[in-house]
């Protein structure tokens, strides 16, 4: 059966989705972007700073679901400049060890919601 995971711990969907599911002792978590998860303000300073948001959210609820950064598989990266390939990477880097980093793709698109930059969504083991 399917667990559905809330948190303030981190934004609240800005559609007709949840935060992450949780089925078969996996956690499936949707796309998080840079907004604050108490002021619901975007974080949109830098990329690095963008980013880091994005991850804080991803982490927060990874732990909401009870699992962490450490038991991610599979990152899906979506970024609106490729030219900012190197400067996500930098941040990527201090939340997931490159011995043990989860599988990833990290993909240009044409847009994102709320027109920001970055875009990460993982699966990860409870």
């Amino acid at each position: 059966m399917k667990q559905i995971i809330k948190t303030d711990q981190a934004p609240l969907p800005i559609g007709p989705y949840n935060q992450a599911v949780v089925f078969n002792g996996m956690v499936f978590i949707s796309g998080q972007i840079a907004l604050h998860p108490v002021t619901g303000n975007l974080v949109l300073d830098t990329i690095e700073i963008e980013t880091r948001q994005v991850l804080d959210n991803v982490k927060a609820v990874l732990e909401a679901s009870g699992s962490s950064l450490d038991k991610v598989l599979k990152a899906s990266v979506f970024v609106k400049d490729m030219n900012q390939f190197g400067r996500i990477n930098a941040v990527y880097a201090k939340y997931f060890a490159e011995d043990t980093a989860p599988a990833r793709e990290l993909v240009q698109v044409a847009e994102l919601p709320k027109f920001v930059n970055i875009e990460i969504s993982v699966i990860a083991a409870i």
